[in-house]
């Protein structure tokens, strides 16, 4: 009800990626099959370490929390943004539009706690390998998960809230195919500088910290590397986190672009979007899978065991 009373316009339009009704055929077509195999891909993930007793261990835990939240991540926007390609009336509701903000913060947010904490493993397994056992126990990375969705939640009870508060006049044009919080403040009519202030509070200290974190685990793995003598040894050890050093590149780097780089065009900025929420939930899975023998194995093994079902 508050909404109601503070809006004077119920929806938005959307101008999503082309205007062009041939290009927005073919980025249909694309985008459903990066949803499908993103889709695909994760569920896969979690159904292999599910099921396979060798990945019952603290790297697969938080990976399959990981396939989980891209799966939730992606769904956010995808859908919406495919149906916005087909019509004619590209909009969404302002609640539709909260609510996709809602989702976006706390599965944005999570990720990138989550990120931090499978660094943090990495960093037990490499530089402790003794005390891996002790450090990374069943209730430990249980309440690492939990706290991770626990602090994108209250990023996201912070800035949403605030955001309901807002009134929309005049302006209701996004120049994107999804709803930012950033994107409505410029089409609010009333004053967002307490709501930008609070998000800065609340976003850039989390972002920093994790990403300090992650930083500093890898510079400890780095010099444990180093103090390796055989290049085997090295090979080896590094194997093991260059899956998650891929992932952490694709999808810090391209939100780094999107929100702190100054860009001469909305395009750049479009396509970082489209990197980080589109692109990097369906890359994920792909580079665990095709990086790490262990999950190739267990994919065989899972398959295997699928055929003799069937």
């Amino acid at each position: 009800m508050a909404l109601r009373n503070h809006s004077t316009i119920t929806e938005f339009i959307i101008l999503g990626l082309s205007a062009d009704p041939k290009i927005q055929a073919l980025l249909f077509v694309l985008f459903l099959g990066i949803y499908l195999l993103t889709m695909l891909g994760n569920l896969m993930m979690l159904l292999v370490i599910r099921t396979d007793s060798h990945l019952h261990t603290p790297m697969y835990f938080f990976l399959s929390h990981l396939s989980f939240i891209d799966l939730c991540f992606s769904s956010v926007t995808m859908p919406k943004m495919l149906e916005n390609l087909l019509s004619q009336k590209k909009s969404i509701s302002v609640r539709g539009c909260l609510a996709q903000i809602f989702f976006v913060f706390i599965t944005g947010g999570t990720e990138i706690c989550l990120l931090s904490v499978m660094a943090y493993d990495r960093y037990a397994a490499i530089c402790h390998p003794l005390l891996y056992g002790q450090v990374m126990s069943k209730q430990w990375c249980a309440q690492l998960v939990w706290g991770s969705w626990g602090l994108g939640f209250l990023d996201t009870v912070i800035n949403v809230p605030l955001a309901m508060k807002m009134d929309f006049c005049d302006t209701y044009i996004i120049p994107h195919y999804s709803c930012e919080l950033p994107s409505i403040f410029l089409l609010s009519c009333s004053d967002v500088s307490t709501n930008f202030l609070v998000m800065l509070c609340s976003t850039i200290p989390h972002a920093l910290i994790t990403f300090l974190s992650i930083f500093f685990s890898y510079i400890c793995i780095i010099f444990t590397i180093l103090s390796i003598t055989s290049t085997s040894g090295r090979n080896k050890v590094f194997s093991t986190c260059s899956s998650h050093i891929a992932a952490v590149i694709f999808f810090y780097g391209s939100v780094f672009l999107r929100y702190f780089i100054p860009t001469s065009g909305s395009s750049l900025k479009l396509i970082f979007s489209v990197q980080y929420s589109v692109i990097t939930p369906m890359l994920n899975p792909l580079i665990y899978s095709l990086k790490n023998k262990e999950v190739k194995a267990a994919v065989r093994r899972t398959l295997e065991k699928y055929l003799q079902y069937v």
